[in-house]
Protein backbone atom coordinates (compact mmCIF):
# COMPACT_ATOMS: atom_id res chain seq x y z
CA UNK A 1 0.00 0.00 0.00
CA UNK A 2 0.97 3.75 -0.94
CA UNK A 3 1.73 5.78 1.90
CA UNK A 4 0.98 9.25 2.85
CA UNK A 5 3.49 11.81 1.08
CA UNK A 6 3.22 15.95 0.57
CA UNK A 7 0.03 17.41 -0.19
CA UNK A 8 0.36 18.37 -4.06
CA UNK A 9 -0.64 22.31 -4.94
CA UNK A 10 -4.47 21.69 -5.18
CA UNK A 11 -6.81 24.67 -6.25
CA UNK A 12 -9.39 25.13 -3.22
CA UNK A 13 -10.48 28.00 -3.82
CA UNK A 14 -14.17 28.42 -2.90
CA UNK A 15 -15.33 28.19 -6.77
CA UNK A 16 -13.84 25.37 -7.44
CA UNK A 17 -15.24 23.33 -4.41
CA UNK A 18 -18.80 24.03 -5.11
CA UNK A 19 -20.60 20.96 -5.61
CA UNK A 20 -24.21 21.66 -6.06
CA UNK A 21 -25.95 25.39 -5.94
CA UNK A 22 -29.57 27.09 -6.85
CA UNK A 23 -31.88 29.85 -5.46
CA UNK A 24 -32.69 27.84 -2.46
CA UNK A 25 -29.33 26.33 -1.11
CA UNK A 26 -25.57 25.41 -2.01
CA UNK A 27 -23.12 22.44 -1.00
CA UNK A 28 -19.44 22.64 -1.28
CA UNK A 29 -16.13 20.72 -0.51
CA UNK A 30 -15.54 21.92 2.74
CA UNK A 31 -11.61 22.00 3.61
CA UNK A 32 -10.06 21.33 6.87
CA UNK A 33 -9.86 23.69 9.19
CA UNK A 34 -13.06 25.20 7.86
CA UNK A 35 -15.74 26.14 10.95
CA UNK A 36 -19.03 25.79 9.50
CA UNK A 37 -20.10 27.62 12.47
CA UNK A 38 -20.01 31.62 12.29
CA UNK A 39 -17.54 33.43 14.60
CA UNK A 40 -15.29 30.53 15.12
CA UNK A 41 -12.26 29.95 17.24
CA UNK A 42 -8.65 31.32 16.87
CA UNK A 43 -7.19 29.76 14.08
CA UNK A 44 -9.82 28.74 11.99
CA UNK A 45 -11.64 29.55 9.13
CA UNK A 46 -14.84 30.93 8.96
CA UNK A 47 -16.50 29.50 6.02
CA UNK A 48 -20.09 30.65 5.95
CA UNK A 49 -18.20 34.18 5.65
CA UNK A 50 -16.11 33.10 3.48
CA UNK A 51 -19.34 31.64 1.02
CA UNK A 52 -20.82 35.48 1.68
CA UNK A 53 -18.17 37.10 -0.12
CA UNK A 54 -18.11 34.64 -3.25
CA UNK A 55 -22.48 34.60 -2.79
CA UNK A 56 -23.15 38.91 -1.82
CA UNK A 57 -25.45 40.21 -1.19
CA UNK A 58 -26.79 36.60 -0.39
CA UNK A 59 -25.94 35.28 3.52
CA UNK A 60 -24.84 31.02 3.40
CA UNK A 61 -27.07 29.80 6.10
CA UNK A 62 -25.19 26.32 7.36
CA UNK A 63 -27.82 23.56 7.56
CA UNK A 64 -25.57 20.89 9.84
CA UNK A 65 -22.27 21.13 11.06
CA UNK A 66 -18.86 19.65 9.99
CA UNK A 67 -16.28 18.95 12.74
CA UNK A 68 -13.23 21.57 12.01
CA UNK A 69 -10.78 18.99 11.49
CA UNK A 70 -12.92 16.73 9.18
CA UNK A 71 -13.69 17.59 5.08
CA UNK A 72 -16.15 16.95 2.34
CA UNK A 73 -19.83 17.77 1.98
CA UNK A 74 -21.61 20.31 3.13
CA UNK A 75 -25.02 22.02 2.85
CA UNK A 76 -25.62 25.76 3.30
CA UNK A 77 -28.91 27.13 2.79
CA UNK A 78 -29.80 30.49 1.05
CA UNK A 79 -32.68 31.94 2.51
CA UNK A 80 -34.54 31.31 5.94
CA UNK A 81 -37.46 29.51 4.56
CA UNK A 82 -35.00 26.84 3.52
CA UNK A 83 -33.10 26.44 5.98
CA UNK A 84 -36.53 25.88 7.91
CA UNK A 85 -37.26 23.13 5.29
CA UNK A 86 -33.68 21.56 5.27
CA UNK A 87 -33.16 21.54 8.92
CA UNK A 88 -36.65 19.42 9.46
CA UNK A 89 -35.15 16.77 6.20
CA UNK A 90 -31.93 16.38 8.47
CA UNK A 91 -34.35 15.97 11.82
CA UNK A 92 -36.35 13.78 10.51
CA UNK A 93 -34.08 11.54 8.58
CA UNK A 94 -34.62 12.33 5.00
CA UNK A 95 -31.38 13.01 4.12
CA UNK A 96 -28.51 10.73 4.00
CA UNK A 97 -24.84 11.13 4.82
CA UNK A 98 -21.73 8.63 3.88
CA UNK A 99 -18.15 8.89 4.93
CA UNK A 100 -14.71 8.09 3.80
CA UNK A 101 -12.08 7.42 7.26
CA UNK A 102 -8.53 5.97 7.36
CA UNK A 103 -8.04 4.22 11.01
CA UNK A 104 -4.91 3.33 12.68
CA UNK A 105 -5.32 -0.57 13.65
CA UNK A 106 -6.11 -1.71 17.34
CA UNK A 107 -3.28 -1.04 19.48
CA UNK A 108 -4.93 -4.55 20.82
CA UNK A 109 -4.92 -6.57 17.86
CA UNK A 110 -8.25 -6.55 17.40
CA UNK A 111 -10.64 -7.17 14.40
CA UNK A 112 -13.50 -6.56 12.77
CA UNK A 113 -15.69 -8.12 9.97
CA UNK A 114 -15.11 -6.16 7.07
CA UNK A 115 -18.92 -5.26 6.82
CA UNK A 116 -21.05 -4.27 9.59
CA UNK A 117 -22.73 -2.40 12.28
CA UNK A 118 -21.52 -0.58 15.21
CA UNK A 119 -24.09 0.45 17.89
CA UNK A 120 -23.46 2.27 20.85
CA UNK A 121 -24.69 4.75 23.52
CA UNK A 122 -23.48 8.67 22.83
CA UNK A 123 -23.10 11.16 26.05
CA UNK A 124 -22.05 14.96 26.11
CA UNK A 125 -18.57 14.81 27.90
CA UNK A 126 -17.18 16.76 30.26
CA UNK A 127 -18.19 20.64 30.07
CA UNK A 128 -15.70 22.49 27.82
CA UNK A 129 -13.79 19.59 26.64
CA UNK A 130 -15.71 19.23 22.86
CA UNK A 131 -15.39 15.74 23.30
CA UNK A 132 -18.03 12.78 23.65
CA UNK A 133 -18.14 9.51 25.77
CA UNK A 134 -19.41 6.49 24.41
CA UNK A 135 -20.58 3.36 26.27
CA UNK A 136 -21.93 0.04 24.92
CA UNK A 137 -25.33 0.15 27.25
CA UNK A 138 -28.10 2.36 27.30
CA UNK A 139 -28.06 4.82 30.00
CA UNK A 140 -29.73 8.02 31.46
CA UNK A 141 -28.29 11.14 29.02
CA UNK A 142 -27.16 8.49 26.41
CA UNK A 143 -28.25 8.35 23.12
CA UNK A 144 -28.36 5.72 20.78
CA UNK A 145 -25.60 6.36 17.99
CA UNK A 146 -25.72 3.77 14.77
CA UNK A 147 -23.44 3.40 11.45
CA UNK A 148 -23.17 0.94 8.88
CA UNK A 149 -19.13 0.55 8.06
CA UNK A 150 -17.22 -1.54 5.46
CA UNK A 151 -13.71 -1.91 5.23
CA UNK A 152 -12.25 -1.88 1.95
CA UNK A 153 -8.65 -2.30 2.83
CA UNK A 154 -6.40 -3.60 5.58
CA UNK A 155 -2.76 -2.61 4.78
CA UNK A 156 0.68 -2.56 7.86
CA UNK A 157 -0.55 0.69 9.17
CA UNK A 158 -3.86 1.39 8.66
CA UNK A 159 -8.13 0.83 7.67
CA UNK A 160 -9.66 1.82 5.16
CA UNK A 161 -13.53 2.30 5.76
CA UNK A 162 -16.52 3.49 3.90
CA UNK A 163 -19.62 4.14 6.50
CA UNK A 164 -23.42 5.25 6.28
CA UNK A 165 -24.12 7.27 9.44
CA UNK A 166 -27.69 5.97 10.56
CA UNK A 167 -27.71 8.62 13.62
CA UNK A 168 -26.89 11.78 13.45
CA UNK A 169 -24.42 12.68 17.22
CA UNK A 170 -21.77 14.67 17.79
CA UNK A 171 -18.10 13.18 16.76
CA UNK A 172 -19.90 10.01 16.43
CA UNK A 173 -18.38 8.07 13.79
CA UNK A 174 -14.73 9.42 15.32
CA UNK A 175 -15.98 8.46 18.86
CA UNK A 176 -17.89 5.22 17.60
CA UNK A 177 -14.39 4.14 15.98
CA UNK A 178 -12.18 4.88 18.77
CA UNK A 179 -14.38 3.11 21.16
CA UNK A 180 -13.83 0.28 19.40
CA UNK A 181 -9.69 0.20 19.42
CA UNK A 182 -9.86 1.87 15.42
CA UNK A 183 -9.06 5.76 15.89
CA UNK A 184 -9.05 8.08 13.13
CA UNK A 185 -5.71 8.57 11.69
CA UNK A 186 -4.73 12.13 13.17
CA UNK A 187 -7.34 12.91 15.55
CA UNK A 188 -5.25 13.16 18.91
CA UNK A 189 -8.95 13.82 20.80
CA UNK A 190 -9.69 10.75 20.60
CA UNK A 191 -6.59 8.32 20.77
CA UNK A 192 -4.58 8.39 17.41
CA UNK A 193 -0.78 8.38 18.08
CA UNK A 194 0.17 11.69 15.95
CA UNK A 195 -1.23 14.70 14.41
CA UNK A 196 -1.54 14.85 10.44
CA UNK A 197 1.43 17.12 9.09
CA UNK A 198 -0.92 19.20 6.89
CA UNK A 199 -3.51 19.45 9.82
CA UNK A 200 -7.11 17.95 9.67
CA UNK A 201 -8.03 14.21 10.27
CA UNK A 202 -8.56 11.81 7.96
CA UNK A 203 -12.62 11.33 8.05
CA UNK A 204 -14.26 12.88 4.62
CA UNK A 205 -17.62 13.61 3.77
CA UNK A 206 -17.97 11.64 0.49
CA UNK A 207 -21.87 12.45 -0.14
CA UNK A 208 -24.84 13.70 0.63
CA UNK A 209 -28.43 13.34 -0.82
CA UNK A 210 -30.66 15.37 0.79
CA UNK A 211 -34.32 17.13 -0.65
CA UNK A 212 -34.14 20.15 -2.84
CA UNK A 213 -36.55 22.84 -1.25
CA UNK A 214 -38.20 24.04 -4.29
CA UNK A 215 -38.86 20.60 -6.09
CA UNK A 216 -38.53 18.22 -3.26
CA UNK A 217 -36.48 15.65 -5.49
CA UNK A 218 -33.29 13.99 -4.25
CA UNK A 219 -30.54 16.21 -4.43
CA UNK A 220 -26.88 13.41 -4.30
CA UNK A 221 -23.41 15.53 -4.13
CA UNK A 222 -20.59 13.77 -3.54
CA UNK A 223 -16.88 14.68 -3.76
CA UNK A 224 -12.97 13.29 -3.29
CA UNK A 225 -11.16 15.13 -0.02
CA UNK A 226 -9.89 18.44 -0.95
CA UNK A 227 -6.47 18.55 -0.38
CA UNK A 228 -5.17 14.36 -1.72
CA UNK A 229 -2.19 13.08 -1.36
CA UNK A 230 -0.86 9.41 -1.52
CA UNK A 231 -3.05 7.82 0.77
CA UNK A 232 -6.20 9.12 -0.12
CA UNK A 233 -5.37 8.03 -3.85
CA UNK A 234 -4.24 4.63 -2.42
CA UNK A 235 -7.52 4.40 -0.60
CA UNK A 236 -9.60 5.50 -3.86
CA UNK A 237 -7.45 2.41 -5.72
CA UNK A 238 -8.99 0.38 -2.31
CA UNK A 239 -12.46 1.32 -3.00
CA UNK A 240 -12.04 0.93 -6.96
CA UNK A 241 -12.60 4.94 -7.75
CA UNK A 242 -8.88 5.13 -8.89
CA UNK A 243 -8.11 8.46 -11.59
Amino acid sequence: MKQEGPVPAQDVSIEKRILFSNSNCMAINKAPGESTEPLPKPGMIDLPRLLAEHCSPLRPLPVHRLDVPVTGCVLFALNGESLRFLGKAFREGKTQKNYWAITEFSSSGKMLPDDGELKHWIGAGRAGANKVTVSGTAGPALRESRLHYRIFGRGERYLFWEIELLSGRHHQIRAQLAHEGFPVKGDLKYGARRSEKPGGIRLHARDLSFPDPESSRTVTVSCFPPLEDNLWLAFREAIGLAR
